[in-house]
């Protein structure tokens, strides 16, 4: 009797674990077809237009439109990501360690960006500069931004501050705290800790930032269409060569764009995910 019921035992654990076993592999299986469909939909639509983008890319990335649109792209991208640097550094340590009345309002505030569509965005930067007293008295000074390619770095920096700001703001609250009062107590300002403590324990998140930023620069459209139009050869960047291009009929040069801002994005979103492993890596050792 006994040997029996020790047997049956053994039975009904090993089936309730065999039966555990298969619900975690039925469960996995799941979660696996999940991330096959999406990533299946995601390769299709843009190997799809790789292929037909690089076939003729050599001959379609020597017409004077896409080595205009790709120069335009490359300076403004350049030009807003660093205005980026310049204002998210120091705004995103100011809300990490100075305390202040209103400071969730104001974060708020900053990061109201990253929810509004970017054809608002734009059209709201069309108000403010081409419809009041303030961007008529700034045109008037030689600040133009409607229409104009000053217009375009404009719509890029008002629409990646907050993603720049909050990727920044994310790496400082990482930092152990202790180290930059170590420095102070060793007779540094904070200031100083800032510049020779922060910063460079923050380097590989601002380098990641960085990368990511430009290439949703390099990406922008919405804003800066609603701001300075779609010119060819004038406000043409190579999202707007192939919403123009696109119009036309003129697939060749549109898919040309198209592979160039496809190609900058994963080449960008590569750089961020070794990045973020790095980071993490040393968060552990630490």
């Amino acid at each position: 009797m006994e040997y029996n019921a020790g047997r049956k035992g053994k039975y009904n654990s090993a089936f309730f674990v065999r039966n555990i076993k298969r619900r975690n592999l039925m469960f996995k299986t799941v979660l696996s077809l999940f991330i096959v469909v999406v990533l299946a939909l995601i390769i299709a639509a843009v190997s799809n237009i790789l292929i037909r983008g690089y076939v003729g890319l050599g001959e379609s990335i020597r017409s004077p439109e896409i080595i205009f649109s790709l120069k335009l792209s490359l300076y403004t991208s350049v030009v807003s990501t660093a205005l980026c640097i310049v204002f998210a550094v120091p705004i995103a340590y100011g809300l990490v360690k100075v305390n202040f009345p209103g400071k969730i309002v104001a974060n708020s505030i900053l990061n109201l960006p990253l929810s509004l569509p970017p054809v608002v965005s734009g059209v709201s930067l069309l108000m403010l500069f081409g419809g009041t007293e303030f961007g008529r008295s700034l045109a008037d000074l030689g600040l133009k931004f409607v229409f104009d390619v000053k217009g375009i770095i404009l719509a890029q920096f008002f629409v990646n501050i907050s993603y720049m700001l909050r990727i920044v703001k994310s790496t400082l609250e990482d930092i152990n705290p202790r180290l930059e009062f170590v420095s102070r107590t060793l007779g540094c300002t904070q200031m100083q800790s800032f510049f020779k403590v922060t910063l460079p324990l923050a380097k590989n998140g601002l380098i990641a930032g960085i990368v990511i930023t430009w290439a949703r620069a390099i990406g922008e459209f919405g804003a800066a269409l609603m701001l300075v139009g779609a010119t060819r050869m004038k406000t043409e960047t190579l999202p707007v060569s192939l919403f123009l291009n696109m119009s036309t009929g003129d697939l060749k040069l549109a898919m040309a764009s198209a592979s160039i801002i496809i190609t900058v994005s994963i080449v960008s979103l590569l750089i961020f995910e070794i990045i973020g492993l790095k980071n993490k890596s040393v968060s552990k050792i630490g």
